[in-house]
């Protein structure tokens, strides 16, 4: 965007100005000077009167005669900061301006201009003021842009990358957003080179500081504000301004003001949610999830942030807890058995909406730290509801199962898993009220608790409450998205294993790796087809019923009817009329052990399809 003042050399191509046959005789240096202003003087000492900024016009007819007063008279316009001064030939002086005249001139910087045809001065003026203004509504417009274009991004709780990119299209400039120790947390190269852009950032950042919270440095070119709100400040936000431009104009520090103060709303807002270096991980994993960015970028902001990806060992982790979230009041089937609800609720939504995010946010903080206290280098984020990644990037392939066992022994020790439960009174005097879950217990289903009770020995440890599974290690960043998918389907598989290992790997899983492997077959899937397809179609015609996962229970508990009917939060009756529904859709003997484990491997089968 243009500055709001025209230049001397801007002036110069007017053509009431171009009519008076102007010719730079000295001062070429300072054409690029703004011009506040136009005046006509025709006396010795009108410096005193001026400000700065102006073109003065003057036919001499007052100047000194001698050239130590034209030497002053050039010095006081110089040290007042006038933009230049143009003489008219004819009156005083014809062929030209006096040579000590011009070399004055000369030594300060000063353009000075003969204008070597008589012409009005007055249309000059005219000129030169419509430029001024014209420039000024056009400087109105763009201000009164810039303040709708971040109204509507506050409004929206746009995030800081959409904010940079908005802002980086108004300013037609770079823009960066750092934190306080000066890792880039977004930028926006408005067209130039990205990696040129952010190379060596944080030594580099570390030498831009100018005074105040809003201020431009010239010697490094950029216009900086600090970004924070009600006293706490949490980064800066960068504008690069050549120097060799002059300063920004004021529309470029009202366009930084408002990005910051649009940064540090969004920021109040989401100030229960992730934080910003949060977001940050999270699309970049995400990225290389959906390839929805180049490779190359995601490499270039992970180390803008201090993970360097290039050359490393990578290797995909995903933490998840073994139970889902719980599921709310919509998929509560009509026919659930009173023992699993409280006052018309399940047991399981007694925490509230919020259980769910609050609980996968404490799962992503204790991998972060767990990453931290293992002295790993790694992007961790939530992948989705239920799960929590994160991209080892290790020296050499050698490193991998020490950082796997140390980061799993870390995420222990941030006590996740639930505390051994204390010995149970020999004989109560009245029925125990309900003991009060941990917050880092498995959410298990209540009707589903006797079934798991009866299963385990009284004395043994409770099984983990979440999940650590780990996909292949690869050598480039372009294969890391095989080696978090890979990690994602282990740790879904792994849920249901009764084994409690540190870490899951695939050769772990058994079947359900196999069929990881070959998801992409398409004999797998018309195998899926053939033995689901019917009850996959009649759930899609019937979405309150859902028989598949009435299917899936009944598989799962080895066939055991009742405890089918508790994992299922349905009552026998309901389930067995639901199983003799299956058996007529699917054409099949539920009571045939051959059929069930055809009908469970299709189970997992389309698990592993389903999985990205």
């Amino acid at each position: 965007m243009s500055p709001v003042f025209p230049t001397v050399r801007e002036v110069l191509d007017l053509v009431p100005v171009r009519n008076g046959a102007p010719r730079l005789v000295a001062g070429t240096a300072g054409l690029d000077r703004p011009v506040r202003w136009v005046h006509i003087a025709e006396v010795p000492d009108i410096a005193t009167l001026l400000g700065g900024g102006e073109l003065v016009l003057t036919t001499g007819i007052g100047l000194p005669g001698d050239d130590a007063g034209l030497r002053e008279f050039i010095g006081a316009l110089a040290d007042v900061g006038v933009s230049g001064l143009a003489v008219e030939l004819g009156r005083r002086y014809v062929s030209g301006v006096p040579r000590v005249m011009a070399a004055a001139a000369e030594r300060r910087g000063l353009p000075l201009i003969e204008l070597r045809r008589g012409t009005p001065f007055v249309r000059i003026t005219e000129a030169v003021h419509a430029l001024i203004v014209d420039a000024q509504l056009t400087e109105l417009r763009a201000t009164e842009e810039i303040h709708q274009r971040f109204t509507e991004l506050s409004v929206e709780g746009a995030e800081p990358a959409e904010v940079l990119r908005q802002a980086a299209e108004l300013a037609g400039c770079p823009m960066v957003l750092e934190n306080l120790s000066r890792q880039v947390l977004a930028y926006d190269p408005a067209g130039e080179n990205a990696e040129l852009l952010l190379d060596g950032w944080e030594r580099h950042s570390r030498q831009i500081r100018p005074p105040g919270r809003t201020a431009y440095d010239p010697d490094s070119g950029w216009l900086v504000t600090t970004v924070g709100a009600r006293g706490q400040d949490w980064g800066r936000l960068l504008l690069r301004w050549p120097a060799t431009e002059s300063t920004p104009p004021t529309r470029l520090t009202i366009l930084i003001e408002r990005a910051a103060s649009t940064l540090a709303l969004g920021r109040l807002i989401r100030r229960d949610a992730e934080g910003l270096e949060r977001q940050i991980h999270r699309t970049l994993l995400t990225a290389l999830i959906d390839h929805s960015r180049p490779v190359d970028e995601v490499a270039l902001r992970a180390k803008a942030l201090g993970v360097v990806l290039d050359r490393r060992h990578l290797v995909g982790v995903v933490v998840r807890h073994r139970a889902d979230e719980p599921a709310g009041d919509a998929g509560t089937p009509d026919d659930e058995p009173a023992p699993a609800r409280r006052g018309g609720r399940r047991d399981t939504d007694a925490e509230g909406p919020e259980a769910g995010p609050a609980r996968l946010r404490d799962l992503a903080e204790a991998v972060s730290q767990a990453v931290r206290d293992a002295k790993l280098t790694a992007l961790t984020s939530p992948l989705d509801d239920q799960a929590v990644g994160a991209l080892l990037a290790l020296p050499d392939p050698a490193a991998e199962e020490k950082a796997l066992s140390a980061f799993a022994a870390a995420l222990r020790r941030v006590r996740l898993d639930p505390a051994p439960a204390p010995a149970a009174p020999a004989a109560p005097a009245a029925p125990a009220a309900r003991p009060a879950r941990p917050l880092d217990a498995p959410d298990r289903p209540a009707g589903r608790a006797v079934a798991s009770t009866s299963a385990r020995p009284v004395d043994a440890p409770p099984r983990a409450a979440i999940v650590v599974a780990a996909g292949s290690g690869v050598g480039s960043l372009r294969e890391a998205r095989r080696s978090l998918i890979e990690a994602r389907q282990v740790a879904e598989a792994a849920r249901r294993d009764p084994r409690d290992l540190p870490c899951y790997r695939l050769p772990h899983v058994g079947l359900a790796g196999l069929l990881h492997l070959l998801r992409d077959e398409p004999r797998l899937q018309t195998f899926v087809e053939r033995e689901l397809g019917p009850l996959l179609a009649y759930d899609a015609q019937h979405p309150r019923e859902q028989l598949l996962g009435t299917l899936r229970a009944y598989l799962e508990q080895g066939r055991n009817k009742s405890a089918g009917a508790a994992a299922a939060h349905l009552s026998r009756p309901a389930f067995y009329e639901r199983l003799a529904r299956i058996g007529r859709i699917l054409d099949a003997d539920l009571d045939s052990v051959d059929r069930c484990l055809s009908l469970h491997v299709a189970l997992l089968a389309l698990d592993a399809v389903r999985t990205p």
